[in-house]
C-alpha cells in the first residue's frame, strides 16, 4: 500500500467537509472527474462522501484526501501517470 505522506504534495485546503471540497474544485478547476469511494489513486484507496470530485490542471491532479482522525484535505500532486489513469477510468463532469 502506498503512502501519500511520502509524496511531494501541496495542501490547498485543510480540515474541510466534502461539500467544501466540491465547491472549491468546481470554482477553481474546469477539468473535473467523478470517482466513487474506494477508487485507488497513488496506490491508496480514496474514501469519502460520493461522488468524489477530482480536478486536473495540466500535469497536476487535485483531490480530497481523508486521513482518519485528522480530517479531509484537498491536495495537489504532479502526476501525469495518475491523470492518464483517471481519464481512462473515471467519469468526466460536464
Amino acid at each position: 500500500m502506498g503512502c501519500i505522506d511520502k509524496m511531494k504534495y501541496e495542501v490547498l485546503l485543510s480540515k474541510v467537509t466534502f461539500k467544501e471540497c466540491v465547491a472549491y474544485l468546481r470554482s477553481n478547476y474546469s477539468e473535473l472527474y467523478i470517482v466513487q469511494p474506494g477508487y485507488r489513486m497513488f496506490d491508496v484507496f480514496i474514501i469519502g462522501v460520493p461522488p468524489i470530485h477530482v480536478g486536473v490542471d495540466g500535469d497536476n491532479i487535485i483531490f480530497p484526501y481523508t486521513k482518519p482522525c485528522h480530517g479531509t484535505f484537498v491536495l495537489i500532486i504532479n502526476s501525469p501517470e495518475e491523470i492518464e489513469k483517471l481519464k481512462k477510468t473515471a467519469s468526466k463532469v460536464k
